[in-house]
């Protein structure tokens, strides 16, 4: 698993189907000529994080993603405030302390949609329909609240009181709701003919539609909604910032 001479960094999670955060590092350490690689660490059962850090005695931090961002938290030592708010962690830092161990889960995620949506919104903005509910979502909410946006959650059942299902959306609620996000899976490669289940003839051109999916780069979500007027934006943007972010923790 790499050079012991190197520092290690690494994607926690399964299936890895495709690998945006092994390039982005990689590319990034050899134009910096930073003595360090990122690794993933495909794993179908978080019991084996233990074992991952009393092997890889040299590892710095990790990237969390599907299916752990929530299930990782009994296993970290520390919160940093925002991501105990939240609930989801995709940033683990590694901390050593006089020879002694502690994993500190972040979340950068919020930090990368924030700064990715904020200039996109409109003064009419005011209410979100979040599609998903799990750990990502949690993030999204996290950034809707500290814009003043009210949000509803989408899910295949009915968990909360702000909760509604995919049944449940109507004329009415994307009237009352210009943003529309999807924190689903539904759409990314290989299966792009997936796409949330609404209603996309009663988009119109008051609607944002943002997909946190980066590949494809315009999923079929995007298309039907940006074909009935909505503005419409990706991931990827998202993507570079809450990697950036990333580095930022595993290094302060």
């Amino acid at each position: 698993m790499g050079d012991n001479k190197k520092n290690i960094y690494g994607l926690i999670g399964y299936p890895l189907t495709h690998s945006f955060s092994k390039n982005y590092f990689n590319q990034k350490f050899e134009l910096e000529c930073i003595n360090a690689e990122y690794i993933n660490l495909e794993i179908q059962d978080l019991c084996v994080l233990p074992d991952i850090m009393e092997n890889m005695k040299n590892i710095k931090g990790f990237n969390v993603t599907i299916p752990y961002k929530e299930k990782v938290i009994p296993y970290l030592d520390e919160l940093d405030a925002a991501a105990a708010i939240i609930g989801s962690v995709n940033v683990i830092k590694v901390v050593n302390n006089l020879g002694s161990i502690k994993l500190k889960g972040y979340n950068s995620d919020f930090i990368g949609f924030h700064d990715s949506i904020k200039p996109l919104l409109q003064p009419f903005d005011k209410s979100a329909l979040i599609l998903g509910s799990g750990g990502v979502s949690k993030s999204v909410e996290y950034v809707f609240s500290l814009l003043g946006i009210n949000t509803t959650i989408v899910s295949r059942s009915k968990k909360k009181l702000n909760h509604i299902t995919y049944d449940d959306i109507d004329k009415n609620v994307l009237n009352e709701h210009s943003i529309i996000i999807n924190t689903t899976p539904l759409g990314m490669f290989p299966k792009i003919d997936e796409a949330p289940n609404i209603p996309y003839d009663l988009i119109n051109k008051s609607h944002l539609c943002y997909d946190l999916i980066y590949n494809p780069e315009e999923t079929k979500f995007l298309k039907l909604s940006r074909v009935h007027g909505a503005r419409t934006k990706n991931g990827l943007e998202m993507l570079y910032l809450q990697a950036h972010e990333s580095w930022k923790i595993w290094n302060k």
